[in-house]
């Protein structure tokens, strides 16, 4: 594999983040101890060295797992967890984003896993409660303390990420390098105002679910080869979607590769720095997705797949991007642009 750095950071991540939510089977369909070991070897041996996990995943066999396969070479790797989902129902202290969640929750995720500190440590969703100031202080505590290197932030609005990154740029503290979306050719929600604003801050952007929980592999466009699977969420389940799936496995064929590297070869050509989170069960699938490395699409097949996948960008972009409005705006001086910079 190839690296990229981690946003605005020196820190080098692999193109490809091995997520391990599926180590560990308390969960009912993840992976073994034995297998979650040939994953994480595997993706190693391919010069993966970016791992991410997260308290709550398997519940908390992911961070033991992970802890126990990095001990031995600890410094090689990039590791993140995260902390925000509860870890005892009934406390309200125990969950969420606020300064005491946070603390307890990164106590308890290296003790797990045996590590002094962690690389990345996101902020797993937004709470709507905590101040964007508490959080930024917080995090940035435990920075200086030692426990974590670089923040990361996972499922929140934009509004927000752009607000509590100003206030740690404003007040010296720990700013975000990365932010971690669902992104796909399925889910492409975020090219609205997440991933512009990911651009316009140097974020690197990890997606989560790149294969839109396999949907993008094609195995259920055949009714009869779903049998016995876990079928997608109702939300995945529709004309649009299969359609979408249906042009990636196309291409696919075409081209002699598996779809879930069509798919995944999207994502790394993105314009700004993509990192996809691989999530596998099974050796198989983990090789197949790493496949993609050496994949590269043209111009004319990654416009075939935009197309497929093409989403309406709504109020106010569709509105500002009309040429009238351009003209009024530039003093009918603009120029277009294939991926003009945002500035805010």
């Amino acid at each position: 594999m190839r690296y990229h750095l981690l946003g605005r950071s020196a820190l080098r991540v692999s193109e490809l983040c091995l997520g391990t939510m599926t180590f560990g089977e308390e969960w009912g369909w993840g992976a073994s101890a034995d297998e979650s070991r040939r994953i994480f070897d595997a993706f190693v041996a391919a010069g993966g060295n970016f791992i991410d996990t997260a308290n709550r995943y398997t519940e908390g066999t992911s961070e033991r797992l992970v802890g126990e396969f990095v001990r031995s070479d600890r410094e090689r790797f990039v590791i993140a967890s995260k902390y925000t989902l509860f870890t005892r129902k009934g406390d309200p202290n125990a969950a969420g984003n606020h300064r005491k969640n946070l603390v307890q929750s990164l106590d308890a995720t290296l003790t797990r896993m045996g590590l002094e500190y962690l690389d990345l440590y996101w902020i797993h969703a937004w709470d709507f409660t905590t101040r964007a100031d508490e959080v930024m202080r917080a995090l940035d505590d435990q920075v200086r303390a030692g426990k974590i290197l670089h923040v990361g932030v996972s499922d929140t609005p934009a509004w927000i990420v752009s607000r509590a990154q100003a206030i740690a740029e404003l007040r010296g503290w720990t700013p975000f390098t990365a932010l971690q979306v669902e992104h796909s050719l399925i889910e492409r929600t975020v090219e609205r105002d997440l991933i512009p604003m990911a651009r316009a801050l140097e974020l690197a952007v990890t997606p989560w679910s790149p294969l839109a929980g396999g949907t993008l592999t094609g195995k259920y466009l055949d009714a009869a080869t779903a049998t016995g699977r876990v079928q997608p969420t109702a939300e995945r389940r529709n004309e649009r979607n299969t359609e979408v799936a249906r042009a990636v496995v196309d291409l696919a064929r075409e081209i002699g590769r598996t779809p879930a590297q069509v798919a995944l070869t999207w994502l790394r050509h993105r314009d700004y720095t993509s990192i996809p989170i691989l999530g596998a069960r099974t050796l198989a699938q983990l090789e197949d997705a790493v496949g993609c490395v050496d994949l590269v699409l043209t111009a004319e097949q990654r416009s075939r797949l935009d197309a497929a996948s093409a989403i309406t960008l709504g109020f106010p972009h569709d509105f500002l991007a009309r040429p009238n409005v351009r003209d009024l705006v530039s003093g009918a001086t603009w120029e277009e642009t294939e991926h003009p910079a945002p500035r805010a």
